[in-house]
């Protein structure tokens, strides 16, 4: 699940990690933001690579500048620590590489004084349960889990059953699901 290793022979199932980088740099610029940060995880996760990835393709295509803080964890810390970095750098948007690291990033501009979305907008990624509760409710990009997971147990028991692989490789994409944390560039943008 949520990688790919060409080395090993399995079958694979994954969000398509690059496309929801992507994703959320777009919604943002659409929003007027032209100074987008991410805050990433490590980049030993494939996760991690596949939406920075994404990012860096996103920014570059919309000739906007880089502004990356790669986190040692996926936490509220971490993405406190990152964020801080990034809004001392300029940054009036971010893309997170968690949802926990997405409240760590509104911990860090509630901290500057600065509002979100008012000020700052934010996205995470997961759509973990409770974001539709945090203050205010987070936007972030949603791995369809349900589908992965059906998808994975299939593949498990057509091996069990004896039946080929036909596909290796299975890619679901991601969706962004606007809440409350993300707004139109403000005059700090």
């Amino acid at each position: 699940m949520n990688g790919d290793m060409p080395d090993v022979e399995a079958a694979f199932v994954s969000c398509d990690t690059r496309a929801a980088g992507r994703l959320a740099v777009s919604h943002l610029a659409s929003l007027g933001h032209r100074r987008i940060g991410m805050l990433s995880g490590p980049e030993r996760y494939l996760p991690a690579r596949g939406e920075l990835d994404g990012y860096l393709e996103a920014t570059r295509t919309a000739g906007l500048r880089e502004m990356v803080q790669v986190a040692p964890w996926f936490t509220v810390e971490d993405g406190q620590v990152a964020a801080a970095r990034l809004m001392a750098d300029g940054a009036t948007a971010m893309v997170c590489g968690s949802d926990l690291m997405a409240l760590g990033a509104v911990r860090a501009a509630r901290a500057e004084g600065l509002s979100v979305p008012g000020d700052i907008s934010i996205i995470g990624f997961d759509d973990s349960p409770l974001m539709s509760f945090t203050d205010p409710p987070l936007t972030t990009i949603r791995q369809p889990v349900a589908a992965m997971s059906a998808a994975a147990v299939q593949m498990l028991a057509n091996v069990i059953q004896g039946r080929p692989m036909r596909h290796r490789k299975f890619t679901f994409g991601p969706t962004l699901v606007v809440r409350g944390s993300t707004g139109k560039a403000s005059s700090r943008g």
